[in-house]
C-alpha cells in the first residue's frame, strides 16, 4: 500500500544525498522514479536538484504552490521523491497525499522541519499532519557533537537571529546545530 513518507533532519544532514541514492537504487531495478522540488528552490538552477555532496539531477517536476497533481500523470511510478518539502504550499502538500491513494504512488518528501528561528514552515506543518510515517535524518551540531536539531543563519559568518523566514543559502549562510548553540553561535 502506497504511503506518504516525511523525512526531515537540520542543514547538512545529507537530505537531498538520501533522495538522490533512493532516486539511483530505484532506478536500477527498473522501476520509475519522479523527482520534484519546489519553484522557490533556484540555488542550483530552477530544475537541479543537487547535493553538497557534489550529486545532483534535473528534477522531473518543478512545483508551484498552485500545482495540481494528475493521479493519472503518476500511474506505475515507483515512487515520488521531493527535495525541499519545506517550500511546498499546504495545496501541494495535500496533492501529494493523495497520489498516494489516487494513483497507488509512495512519496517520500524530503525537508527541513524548522526555519533558522525554531518556527515550522507551511510545507513542513502539513506534512507532519498528514504523514504515515516521519523519520529524522540526523546529523552533529556543527559546534560539538550533540545532535543538530536547529537551523542557525549566518550573516559574515555569524549568527543572526532576525530576517524573513526563507532566505536561500548553503554552507555559507546555515548550519545545523543543537540547541544550546543555537542562540550563541559559539
Amino acid at each position: 500500500m502506497a504511503k506518504m513518507t516525511f523525512r526531515y533532519g537540520a542543514v547538512s544532514s545529507a537530505k537531498t544525498l538520501n533522495l538522490l541514492a533512493v532516486a539511483h537504487q530505484v532506478e536500477r531495478q527498473g522501476k520509475r522514479v519522479v523527482v520534484m522540488k519546489p519553484a522557490l528552490d533556484t540555488r542550483d538552477g530552477p530544475r537541479t536538484v543537487a547535493s553538497r555532496a557534489g550529486l545532483d539531477r534535473e528534477a522531473d517536476v518543478v512545483l508551484t504552490e498552485d500545482t495540481d497533481l494528475a493521479a493519472d500523470d503518476y500511474r506505475g511510478a515507483a515512487c515520488i521523491l521531493v527535495d525541499e518539502a519545506q517550500f511546498l504550499s499546504a495545496h501541494v502538500v495535500e496533492q501529494l497525499r493523495e497520489l498516494t491513494r489516487s494513483a497507488g504512488v509512495t512519496v517520500f518528501a524530503y525537508g527541513l522541519r524548522t526555519d533558522f528561528r525554531g518556527r515550522l514552515f507551511e510545507g513542513s506543518r502539513r506534512l507532519l499532519e498528514l504523514a504515515d510515517s516521519i523519520e529524522e535524518v540526523k546529523t552533529s551540531c556543527a559546534l560539538c557533537d550533540r545532535k543538530a536539531v536547529f537551523n542557525q543563519r549566518l550573516l559574515a559568518g555569524r549568527p543572526v537571529t532576525e530576517g524573513p523566514a526563507v532566505q536561500l543559502g548553503g554552507d555559507e549562510s546555515y548550519r545545523g546545530v543543537c540547541y544550546d548553540h543555537l542562540g550563541s553561535g559559539t
